[in-house]
């Protein structure tokens, strides 16, 4: 069986490279982005299987089959919440949510074995499920924190919140009233917990409010400065890698 894997996170396509070979399963070729894996697809066999991780560094992975017409299995590799794994449900894709776990593999690869002729051709809508994915139906986002002041439980509603961001291992939200909470999460835990029409996850470091942006400016390397409305307690850089999508998500 001729399998690759594409995913972004190089310690975590290993691991998968591994727990595969455990069970006599070789993958050896690696794709880390939408970039790289298109030029493998247009000049290499297409393989039996590919393990797919959804979002990559430079896009999502979609544009890869847009690139290229291919039939082979997929078997998604994703951190996507139950909303979005809607879309794989209704399209009859196998997955696995990570981080993965060795019994899920083994359980998805005898299902691609059991039911995967020895020429097969797939055909998924993988415009369905990216719409599902980008626009997750239904979903109810976190509407307030609860945070600790002194010996007091304070509520602060999302929509008073300019930017959440981490320092010093903590996670902080900054209020239109020139105050920082800190909250008992990070910002990996907001990821699917803040409306995505409102925050922007513009670094590793910073979310922002789209409604207490009040200027940007072109910065070095190809990024952008934002400033807000209030904060100025350090600089807010637009990651270079997320430049465009932030300027799509501004639209």
């Amino acid at each position: 069986m001729n399998v690759i894997i594409i995913e972004d996170e190089k310690p975590s396509a290993r691991r998968l490279q591994r727990m595969l070979k455990t069970l006599n399963v070789n993958a050896e070729i690696l794709l880390h982005s939408v970039e790289e894996s298109i030029d493998w697809f247009k000049n290499n066999k297409h393989p039996d299987l590919i393990f797919l991780d959804i979002q990559l560094s430079d896009g999502l992975s979609f544009e890869i089959f847009e690139a290229n017409e291919i039939k082979s299995a997929v078997i998604f590799t994703t951190a996507y919440d139950e909303y979005a794994l809607q879309a794989f449900k209704l399209n009859s894709i196998d997955y696995l949510l990570k981080p993965i776990d060795d019994e899920d593999l083994k359980i998805a690869l005898e299902k691609y074995k059991g039911r995967a002729p020895q020429t097969q051709s797939v055909t998924l809508d993988f415009n369905d499920i990216k719409n599902l994915l980008v626009n997750p139906i239904e979903r109810d986002y976190k509407k307030r924190f609860s945070v600790k002041v002194g010996q007091h439980l304070k509520l602060i509603n999302i929509d008073d919140i300019e930017c959440i961001y981490s320092e010093n291992k903590g996670t902080y939200a900054y209020t239109n009233e020139g105050r920082n909470y800190l909250l008992d999460t990070t910002l990996d835990q907001l990821e699917d917990e803040l409306e995505p029409d409102m925050f922007f996850r513009i670094s590793r470091k910073f979310y922002v409010n789209i409604n207490a942006i009040k200027d940007m400016v072109s910065y070095t390397n190809s990024r952008l400065q934002i400033k807000l409305n209030r904060f100025n307690e350090q600089q807010i850089i637009v990651a270079r890698e997320r430049v465009k999508d932030f300027k799509n998500w501004l639209e």
